[in-house]
């Protein structure tokens, strides 16, 4: 009960704001002459060129297979070592 009596008083002060507000006609739609034409005013200024960013980032030439396959054999070689790594802190756990 002692929750009750502040979401009443949360759904009445709601209903009060929601009275207060005011419209003139509600039928009245927005128009694409008011909407659009401060759009078009702030772009106004900008100009159709492309423009070159130096910043971009560009992606790397495409790897051989060589170095693919050098890659997946350091792989490899890292997960091998520490799959034993793994086994023996078991054993060591286990003794």
């Amino acid at each position: 009960m002692k929750t009750f009596a502040p979401l009443a008083a949360l759904g009445g002060a709601a209903l009060l704001l929601s009275a207060c507000g005011s419209a003139d006609d509600a039928s009245t739609e927005a128009s694409a002459d008011t909407v659009e034409m401060p759009a078009d005013e702030a772009l106004s200024a900008v100009a159709d060129e492309a423009v070159a960013d130096p910043d971009a980032t560009a992606t790397d030439a495409p790897a051989t297979d060589a170095e693919v396959e050098a890659g997946a054999e350091q792989a490899a070689d890292a997960a091998a070592n520490v799959a034993a790594e793994a086994a023996a802190a078991a054993e060591a756990t286990s003794e």
